[in-house]
């Protein structure tokens, strides 16, 4: 049974729906979502759906600008506060948090794990640079999470292909054709279904490694 509340932060009201972990919980991962969508996003849904079964409590958290309504996310500062600001409904649970977002949410998680005391990242199509310049790298922001990180990245993921990561200390899944959403063309040899079991695969795998 999924609940939600919100939670006030220092920039807004922000939402957590919860997924509660059908066995006894041994970690919470808190994902939001990208600038340009919510938590209906295909890969947030379908990590919700099977993480709970492997004993993890998941959390989609909604950023305040989402929950107001507003087009256009706020600056990364101001995306970070809100991260701050849920952070202790989160800690609530007693619970280990792997801090995760989608595209904007994972810079985010990356930003602030370190700080917030996160037990690990997840990066869901990390957003190395923008489409079209690769000159404009973020690579310092996935290099300095600090903790356990998982990156899920589509293979013709204009934000950045696999090819393109530097290396470091964190893992890569690579979702073969997937975009920046993990959709995949009709032409490609793999569906949507498989792409999409390759995400929680990829996720559930990991989680299981790490300790709580």
């Amino acid at each position: 049974m999924t609940r939600s509340e919100t939670v006030e932060t220092d920039t807004g009201t922000a939402r957590i729906t919860w997924y509660p972990a059908t066995e006894k919980p041994r970690l919470l991962l808190a994902l939001s979502h990208g600038a340009g969508g919510g938590i209906e996003a295909r890969d947030l849904q379908a990590i919700a759906a099977e993480l709970p079964a492997h004993g993890v409590t998941v959390a989609l958290v909604e950023q305040p600008w989402r929950v107001a309504g507003k087009k256009l996310a706020p600056a990364p500062k101001t995306l970070d506060a809100g991260w701050r600001g849920i952070w202790p409904a989160l800690e609530k649970k007693g619970l280990p948090v792997i801090s995760g977002g989608r595209s904007a949410g994972a810079r985010v998680a990356c930003r602030t794990a370190t700080e917030l005391g996160a037990a690990a990242v997840l990066a869901l199509s990390f957003p190395l640079h923008p489409p079209g310049r690769p000159e404009k790298s973020r690579a310092d922001e996935l290099l300095g999470a600090g903790v356990p990180t998982l990156v899920v990245q589509g293979g013709n993921d204009p934000f950045g292909k696999p090819a393109e990561f530097p290396e470091g200390a964190y893992e890569l899944v690579e979702i073969p054709y997937g975009d920046h959403g993990f959709a995949v063309p009709k032409r490609a040899d793999i569906g949507q279904d498989e792409a999409v079991k390759r995400i929680t695969d990829g996720v559930t795998r990991w989680a299981g490694m790490l300790g709580g």
